[in-house]
């Protein structure tokens, strides 16, 4: 899952990217709500976490701009106001949640992964192909019951491929799921975590494959 974190305090920002990014999740983060508008101009995101208190306005405001912007976008908010009529605003402008800080990473990302439940976001909890099995809420791989151990980056490649398992996905597309703004993405790095998740899952026997759709990018099928 790729989400946009908005939030101006750099160091709390840093922690929550750092926390998030440890879980599986690439967190793009900006400090600003004109910079929160351009970053949702692409459809990169599936979740927006939002801070109230920011240096061009009240986040609270923004919740209608990001659902104009993207409307099936999920919308956390995060935010030091915890009053009762805060979160009570908060709900009833739009959020999908509300959560004060400090919060812990464990469960700001249960949080997330309740959110990201909705059907508009995935179609069923766990992608079952071949012998593999991947669950989109705990980002594990296994087959036939025993885990995977996969790298970050291959599991977000994995995430992205099974999301849309049967059809082809762009090169573009893998990129924008796996790396957030601020990384340096080397000319093969994509291609090097892909050809390491095929090998990965042909020595565990997971009777799935990673097919290369010439000119046009990958696709996750049945070996």
């Amino acid at each position: 899952m790729r989400i946009l974190l908005v939030e101006d305090d750099p160091d709390l920002s840093r922690a929550l990217q750092s926390g998030l990014e440890r879980q599986g999740v690439v967190a793009d983060v900006v400090d600003n709500l004109a910079a929160a508008a351009e970053a949702l101009r692409e459809p990169v995101h599936q979740l927006l976490l939002l801070d109230r208190q920011l240096p061009d306005g009240d986040g609270m405001a923004f919740v209608a701009t990001a659902r104009a912007l993207r409307p099936n976008l999920a919308v956390i908010m995060l935010t030091a106001k915890g009053e009762l009529s805060d979160k009570v605003e908060g709900l009833d402008v739009g959020a999908d949640d509300y959560l004060v800080k400090p919060v812990a990473i464990e469960e700001l990302m249960a949080r997330i992964r309740a959110v990201a439940r909705r059907p508009t976001e995935m179609l069923a909890p766990v992608l079952k192909l071949g012998r593999l099995q991947f669950d989109f809420e705990s980002l594990q791989a296994s087959v036939d019951g025993q885990q995977l151990a996969l790298p970050r980056r291959q599991v977000l490649v994995l995430q992205a491929l099974a999301l849309r398992q049967g059809r082809t996905v762009t090169r573009s597309a893998l990129e924008e799921a796996v790396y957030g703004f601020d990384d340096e993405i080397q000319s093969n790095a994509l291609d090097a975590h892909i050809s390491k998740l095929r090998k990965a899952l042909q020595q565990a026997g997971a009777g799935v494959e990673i097919h290369v759709i010439r000119g046009v990018g990958y696709l996750l099928g049945e070996a």
